[in-house]
């Protein structure tokens, strides 16, 4: 009886273990960098079964599908789970998308996702010759990076010249810097890493 009894509380204890063990949730992660401002799609998405206990109604569940019209209004990272406050509708979304052309040399070491502090050097009407700006101004702090050039071989950006790279910009700021360039201001691109915040200067 006592053989059978202990049998018996083994394999309970077993179940408990293994239901235990496969206590997961399925959740929704990022196929590739979600950058605000971005339309949502099954396919950027990818389903992956995570142990998150009490913290599973933090993130997307899978089990309810995506409501049309979702935009992304936080940045998530390439295989990260995917918060519920990350996404939202457009009138959420707080930034739109801006193309600057910028020096080639500071586009090589970015990527989709990037952040980036953008500069922008006004012209000087007043100057004559080569020294023709009035210095470079912080325009943008850690707006994220949601497209670059591409060209036969990838990315482009090492052999001289300018290139135009999409910045996701509060939309606040973009008639400003519009301005500013179309009166020939020069605009610079420095990475920001580990870079969390968007705003202006």
């Amino acid at each position: 009886m006592v053989g059978l009894v202990l049998v018996l509380a083994s394999v309970a204890l077993g179940s408990v273990v293994v239901s235990s063990a496969d206590d997961r949730t399925p959740v929704w992660a990022a196929r590739g960098p979600l950058v605000p401002g971005k339309p949502l799609t099954d396919d950027d998405l990818v389903r992956v079964d995570v142990q998150l206990g009490s913290r599973a109604s933090r993130y997307l569940p899978v089990g309810t599908g995506l409501a049309p019209g979702r935009f992304v209004v936080r940045e998530v990272g390439e295989g990260e789970l995917v918060p519920r406050v990350a996404v939202g509708t457009r009138e959420q979304v707080g930034v739109q998308p801006l193309v600057l052309s910028v020096d080639a040399g500071s586009v090589a070491a970015l990527t989709v996702g990037s952040r980036v502090d953008v500069y922008v050097n006004p012209t000087d009407p007043s100057a004559t010759g080569a020294a023709k700006f009035t210095g470079p101004e912080l325009a943008l702090t850690g707006v994220s990076v949601a497209g670059l050039p591409r060209t036969s071989g990838g990315l482009s950006g090492g052999a001289g010249g300018d290139r135009p790279v999409q910045v996701m910009a509060p939309s606040s700021r973009i008639r400003e810097i519009i301005g500013q360039v179309d009166a020939g201001a020069r605009v610079t691109l420095v990475a920001v890493p580990g870079g969390t915040s968007e705003g202006d200067q």
